[in-house]
């Protein structure tokens, strides 16, 4: 008996029905009654789908897969022992064996894997605002809903590779797919482009998103604006004042030199007349 699966893992769209393909060839003819398919996963040996006898045979069928497995009846005497998985998830990811029994067995393994398309990537900054050139600034880049782990590739604006400076997580919600945070940080230069790709191992590059920043001189909000203002004006108003206060002291001085000395000159006129 040989039994054909696909060499290459099947790849399965997380929600969407799935076939696993297996076909089996025979010598001797035979009855559908004399036939045993049996499927079930390869490491944990649990039951899958089972039939013999002419009609399914679900007692032993592990319950995460109740209602959700059947064969195709009238492809089985063509030789298509091939299994419908509907309502693919995360949790189904791994190896199926199938079994095959007419007068002979015979059995092969195929890999299922599972892949979920992630949401556009979204590009936030921080901050967000008041930046000039030189400053360090936080570039994060999210998508959710996706299935299994993406890579995720920064770019500037010139297509150099900036992966080397950034920070990924994963987080997974209950269905098991994934929430990629990836965070570049970077020194500001003036009109910088910088882009995060987002590529699924299985479904190829999903997207990408663009972010542009200016640089610009610090913009002052209202507030501060006035303050500086006021404080101006307030610094201005003491120059004038210190100034006239100063020309009056230097005024005042220059008086009272020209009293001294005319005071000096009357007292040694005086003296030179006694003299004489």
């Amino acid at each position: 008996m040989e039994v054909t699966v696909p060499e290459q893992p099947v790849v399965a769209l997380h929600g969407r029905d799935a076939t696993l393909n297996c076909s089996f060839s025979s010598n001797a003819h035979f009855n559908l009654s004399d036939l045993t398919v049996f499927w079930q996963l390869t490491d944990t040996k649990r039951s899958v789908h089972g039939y013999t006898e002419g009609r399914d045979q679900l007692v032993d069928q592990a319950e995460a897969f109740a209602n959700r497995t059947s064969l195709f009846p009238s492809q089985l005497g063509l030789g298509n022992a091939s299994l419908l998985l509907k309502e693919v998830g995360v949790v189904d990811e791994g190896s199926y064996t199938c079994f095959v029994r007419v007068q002979d067995y015979g059995s092969a393994a195929l890999l299922l894997q599972v892949a979920a398309f992630y949401s556009k990537p979204v590009v936030t900054l921080e901050p967000e605002s008041n930046l000039r050139p030189g400053d360090e600034v936080a570039l994060t880049c999210v998508a959710y809903g996706g299935y299994p782990q993406a890579d995720v590739i920064w770019q500037d604006g010139s297509g150099r590779n900036l992966t080397d400076n950034i920070t990924n997580s994963v987080v997974a919600n209950e269905e098991g797919l994934f929430t990629m945070t990836s965070v570049l940080t970077v020194v500001l230069e003036p009109n910088s482009t910088y882009s995060c790709r987002l590529i699924n191992p299985l479904l190829g590059e999903e997207g990408n998103a663009f972010v542009t920043i200016t640089g610009q001189n610090v913009t002052f909000p209202p507030v501060a604006l006035w303050v500086t203002v006021g404080l101006a004006v307030c610094l201005f108003v003491l120059l004038i004042a210190l100034a006239a206060v100063c020309r009056r002291k230097i005024k005042e001085s220059c008086e009272e030199a020209r009293r001294e000395g005319k005071f000096r000159n009357e007292i040694d006129s005086a003296e030179l007349l006694s003299l004489l």
